[in-house]
């Protein structure tokens, strides 16, 4: 499913317009990327949490060349699913 037929399909279940349904979407999204990148991190009970986690330094290998290389720290958003959400799927 892409962002064009998420929003089709939220706009069907309220009955709203697809112009409101994108921007209250795009909104959604701006407001994850905000509290992120802040290190506030947002919890949707049941759905599932929006963090920023810390991955170390490590040592990587050129798939090409096989030579060794220096994969730097960095920080990466990450989605943890609530229990609700990992129940639905089994």
């Amino acid at each position: 499913m892409n962002k064009a037929d998420l929003i089709d399909q939220i706009s069907k279940m309220t009955s709203a317009t697809k112009a409101d349904t994108e921007r209250l979407l795009d909104a959604f999204v701006d407001t994850v990327s905000k509290n992120i990148k802040k290190k506030d991190g947002v919890k949707l009970v049941g759905f599932g949490t929006f963090v920023v986690s810390n991955r170390k330094a490590r040592v990587g290998r050129n798939p090409q060349t096989g030579e060794e290389i220096q994969i730097p720290a960095r920080k990466v958003p990450v989605f943890r699913p609530g229990k609700e959400l990992k129940e639905s799927v089994r």
